[in-house]
Order: structure tokens, then C-alpha cells, then sequence
């Protein structure tokens, strides 16, 4: 499977050929030269690498590793102690790393009780193993764990974004090269602006293209910018069959991106008290985006939200 699926089978095995700012690169070079990580909380926005980084540094170590993911097996405190505890536990036969590594990945998706146990494993063995936590909003991380951590956080800035962008596209034409499928290249450079940084969707995107052996300007019409203008008039008049309709038809796009291309559109049609107003909702909705069930409904809500507690010009 892992064969099958672009995001597996070019995943980097080491840090040098992650694609990361220099500044963040050279955290974890300098952990690897010390031959050992301290415990580890890596945010930031999903796709940019977190977990891929956490894998990286334990193969260069050596060391073995167990992953955890926090949206699953994660969220039952019985499984997450049996499991993480009979890890921990054992010394390793096979390795000459110094530790052993846990990635509890999507760790802001686990609970109260999940996190407090996992703080009380990092003292428990801290002489065997080292944890290493991804989460895409660090804030939902409790303090007595975030604070037993270093906190790396995969932050992209300025002239930083151009120059990561590029070293991307560059991997990825290597991809779809060795993939053998036609690409037209002005296509990638859309779908890298699009989804930026999350350069898993767009492997992900590209190779759901790919199936017919060529990616190139027909697809273009999937993906193209997103309108809100009729939303917006729609919200203005209180039109909520419309809203719903556009809601349905946007489903593709990823929400909080969304909701950030709406709040824009708001500032230039909103009462000025309902600018505050809009900024509370939308911050609202783009935080429970990351772990509602329903991104259709929790959409929907914002928007709802939105017409009847905002006046319009």
C-alpha cells in the first residue's frame, strides 16, 4: 500500500531532504549531532511535514519508534496507556540510539485525561524513551505537557514562503517525472498557490489527477479561485437556501481557508461593530474546524452566525 499511496512512498527519510526553512532545519541538525532529542511538540498547519520530521530524526537516530495517532487509537486513555506504556517500557535489543521514540501524532485531538497521562509517562521514562508531539493548534495542548516539551514550530515567513514553494516544485516535477505522467507546469504552480503549505494535499491532489497520465490545464476548472461575492449578498439578504447551496458546492476547499476569503470579503460590506463581531466568529469556527466531525455543518454554522449577529452596510 505504502508502494501505492505518493504520500508514503516519497515521504523523506532524513532531514536534509525535507523541505523546511533553513532556521528549522538547523534545530533538528543540531539535535542529531548531539546524538539524541530532547521531548518534542511540533505545530503548525497540517501537511507542512511534522510527522514526517518526527520519523526522519528517529531513522537517523537509529532509534525504534511506535506512533500514536491522537484522532484515533489516541483518544481512548485504556489503549494509550497499554500501548505506550508496554513500548516505553522494554529496552530495545536492536538499536544504539539512546532512546526510544513515541510519536503521538495529531496529539490536539486527545483529551484532558489522555495528555495528563502522557505527562506523567515522559517522567516515568524519561531514562528509556522520548516523546515526540505533533499538533496543528499547540494551544490545545495542556501546559504541564506543552511545558516539558521544546515547542518547534513550523512557521513559514516572508521571503521564506517563495523560496519553499519553489524547492517544492521542484520535488514534485521530480515526482509526476518518475511517475511517468504529463504535467503542464503552470497547473502545478496553481495547485501549489492553492494549497500552501500543505504540500500533502497537493501530492495528494496530484495523484488523484494523474489517473489519466497527464496533468494539465483541463483541471484547472476544479480548482479555481473561490468566489464569495454571491455568498456574500446572500448573507446580506439573509438568504439561507443560497448560503447552504454554496456551502455544498465548496465542500473541496478546505474550510478555514474558506472562512479567511469570507472574513476578507466581510470588511468591506459590514456596520463597523460588526467587524469585531465577524472576527470573533470566524476565529471561532476556523479553531473548531480542526476537530469537528462535520466541516459542512460547522461551515454552515459560521455563516449562519454570521447573517444574524452582523449588520450590513
Amino acid at each position: 500500500m505504502s508502494d501505492f499511496i505518493w504520500v508514503e512512498k516519497y515521504r523523506p527519510k532524513t532531514i536534509e531532504e525535507c523541505i523546511l526553512p533553513e532556521n528549522i532545519k538547523k534545530t533538528f541538525r543540531d539535535f542529531l549531532n548531539t546524538g539524541e532529542i530532547p521531548n518534542m511538540l511540533l505545530a503548525g498547519p497540517p501537511g507542512v511535514g511534522k510527522t514526517t520530521v518526527a520519523k526522519a530524526l528517529c531513522n537517523e537516530l537509529g532509534a525504534d519508534f511506535y506512533v500514536i495517532n491522537g484522532s484515533d487509537e489516541g483518544r481512548f486513555l485504556d489503549t494509550v496507556r497499554n500501548n505506550a506504556k508496554n513500548f516505553a517500557s522494554t529496552v530495545s535489543l536492536s538499536s544504539e540510539a539512546k532512546h526510544k521514540v513515541i510519536i503521538i501524532d495529531e496529539a490536539d485531538n486527545t483529551g484532558n485525561d489522555v495528555q495528563l497521562l502522557l505527562r506523567a509517562f515522559i517522567e516515568e521514562f524519561a531514562n528509556n524513551c522520548r516523546f515526540i508531539f505533533t499538533c496543528n493548534y499547540k494551544n490545545k495542548i495542556l501546559e504541564p505537557l506543552h511545558s516539558r516539551c521544546a515547542v518547534v514550530e513550523f512557521g513559514i515567513k516572508g521571503k521564506e514562503k517563495a523560496q519553499i514553494a519553489s524547492q517544492f516544485f521542484k520535488r514534485l516535477n521530480d515526482i509526476l517525472e518518475l511517475e511517468k505522467v504529463e504535467t503542464d507546469k503552470k497547473v502545478l504552480i496553481e495547485l501549489i498557490n492553492k494549497h500552501f503549505p500543505d504540500w500533502r494535499r497537493v501530492l495528494n491532489e496530484c495523484q488523484r489527477y494523474s489517473v489519466s497520465g497527464k496533468i494539465d490545464s483541463g483541471i484547472l476548472a476544479s480548482f479555481t479561485d473561490i468566489n464569495v461575492n454571491d455568498v456574500i449578498k446572500n448573507l446580506k439578504t439573509k438568504n439561507f437556501p443560497e448560503v447552504r447551496k454554496w456551502v455544498n458546492s465548496n465542500l473541496d476547499n478546505d474550510s478555514t481557508v474558506l472562512l479567511r476569503r469570507v472574513y476578507d470579503a466581510l470588511y468591506e460590506v459590514l456596520d463597523g461593530p460588526s467587524i469585531a463581531a465577524a472576527v470573533l466568529i470566524v476565529s471561532k469556527y476556523q479553531y473548531q474546524a480542526a476537530f469537528v466531525a462535520d466541516q459542512e455543518i460547522n461551515l454552515l454554522a459560521a455563516l449562519t452566525e454570521i447573517m444574524v449577529e452582523c449588520s450590513f452596510k
